[in-house]
């Protein structure tokens, strides 16, 4: 099973009420945000009471920065494992495929870790923040090395990067699975991205 279908997983959180709370909160602050999110209704998806949320978290945004760090990982490691092939081409191709069939397969979570950053601390966001970078690098190398040999016309590498990223995250936010299927869109996406940068 590849990292794009495999379950997340969150056995590193212990005990299992904490897990509970947090997956609650993926639920909570994909259906309603995390600023219209309150303690009471993550509590209640995991089946606790308000107060309880507080044994183990200290705050709702500690959650939120929890789920924001796995995801982001998450996602780093998918474009990691993909990345690789005889040409830039083939390498960009396999990247925005699973880049774009995770944020499908894992549209709630997804959902969450993109669109509710601004709601973490300073310090958190920061934390997160080199995690975005470390995925933005990935694809801007396959560019770079596509310029470099000729596959790829790009004038703009942060710009194109951007774009291509863009393409694969903008699926959390209206994905629902009747639609397609991830590993369908993932290829269409795939090929989307390479006509905006072959030469």
């Amino acid at each position: 099973m590849s990292a794009v279908t495999s379950p997340l997983v969150w056995e590193h959180i212990e005990p299992a009420a904490a897990r509970r709370l947090l997956t609650g909160a993926i639920d909570a602050f994909a259906e309603r945000g995390f600023q219209a999110t309150t303690t009471r209704d993550i509590a209640s998806r995991a089946g606790m009471s308000p107060a309880a949320l507080y044994v183990h978290y200290p705050s709702k945004e500690r959650l939120l920065f929890e789920i924001s760090l796995y995801g982001h990982q998450a996602a780093l490691a998918v474009l990691r494992e993909a990345d690789e092939g005889p040409s830039p081409t083939e390498r960009l191709r396999g990247m925005v495929s699973a880049f774009t069939a995770w944020h499908a397969e894992h549209h709630t979570i997804a959902r969450v870790v993109q669109y509710e950053l601004a709601a973490l601390s300073p310090e958190h966001f920061t934390e997160v923040a080199a995690i975005r970078r470390a995925i933005s690098r990935q694809i801007e190398q396959v560019l770079a090395d596509g310029v470099r040999d000729g596959s790829f016309s790009v004038d703009d590498l942060p710009g194109t990067t951007l774009a291509v990223l863009s393409l694969s995250i903008d699926v959390a936010r209206w994905y629902t699975p009747h639609r397609t299927k991830p590993e369908d869109l993932g290829a269409l996406y795939a090929e989307l991205a390479l006509r905006m940068v072959q030469a």
